[in-house]
């Protein structure tokens, strides 16, 4: 095991760049995949601003099928490094805006691996890959750190503690959750990860009790809904965390509040009452 952690070590540094670009088809995708009651319909036509956090779809992984691990995502041992560990999860990230990124225009990513950590979590050994990423088009530019959580699928799923929902939000909206979202989601984001769409393999390989909601999804309705709920105002930063796994069989609600410095603290919940994922968001 030490020799594999030093080898993993020589991926800190990495680095790779690649061209995107959200065009409208794929901006319509979006938009159906995360349209909701309370959310009105943004601007499609090429130019319009584009909705913060929508650039993590312009830039889909090209990875042949050949190419493709049993989980669905693309294998390891290219920009990331061969861990020997098979669920891997977006556990987080943060981000910072400037200026404005817009539907169709040409985009830039340049990414780099920052750290590989090993450590001991309650159900054994995880290692974190720490992911830089500058994303930058005419106008715009969003700096992002990512936390990727790498460990072995346990015999049994085993929840984390519940974390009870926030008292007195400024808002609490519910938002359906099913099937038909959950692939809309993982289709404009050319995300095969099985656990968002393959109910036996969730359950029997990676022993979930259900379809898993996707970490960067909620972040991004989370933000839609505070920035909503602020008034129109722009992000400046943005943070987030997942703290229980959201499952499709209860819809999800997006709570927030403003805190005392004026951001606002943000979580989705269920309706059985525990957060899924956490989060704070930093206004201009």
């Amino acid at each position: 095991m030490m020799a594999a952690q030093t080898v993993w070590q020589d991926w800190i540094g990495r680095t790779e760049t690649r061209q995107g670009c959200l065009t409208v088809e794929l901006a319509g995708m979006l938009s159906g995949a995360l349209g909701h009651a309370a959310a009105p319909a943004p601007g499609l036509a090429p130019g319009a601003a584009m909705p913060p956090l929508w650039h993590w779809a312009a830039f889909p992984e090209f990875v042949p099928l050949s190419e493709l691990g049993t989980d669905g995502h693309p294998r390891l041992g290219g920009f990331l490094p061969p861990l020997p560990y098979a669920r891997r999860m977006w556990a987080g990230g943060r981000l910072g805006f400037e200026g404005q990124l817009r539907i169709g225009e040409a985009l830039e990513k340049r990414s780099e691996i920052l750290a590989v950590d090993e450590k001991q979590g309650a159900t054994g050994p995880m290692v974190f890959v720490r992911v830089a990423h500058v994303t930058v088009g005419g106008a715009g530019r969003v700096e992002e750190e990512q936390d990727i959580v790498y460990l072995d699928i346990p015999e049994r799923f085993t929840p984390p503690k519940k974390l009870p929902l926030p008292e007195a939000p400024a808002f609490d909206e519910r938002v359906p959750v099913n099937e038909a979202r959950l692939f809309r989601y993982s289709a404009a984001t050319y995300n095969a990860h099985r656990i968002h769409y393959d109910l036996p393999y969730a359950r029997e390989v990676e022993k979930y009790p259900g379809l898993v909601v996707h970490g960067p999804m909620q972040a991004t309705l989370l933000m839609e809904a505070g920035l909503r709920h602020a008034g129109g105002s722009a992000p400046r930063a943005f943070r987030f965390r997942g703290v229980h796994p959201m499952f499709a069989d209860e819809d999800m609600r997006l709570i927030g509040k403003r805190d005392e410095d004026g951001a606002l603290e943000l979580c989705t919940g269920t309706p059985s009452g525990h957060q899924c994922l956490q989060a704070r968001l930093e206004l201009v």
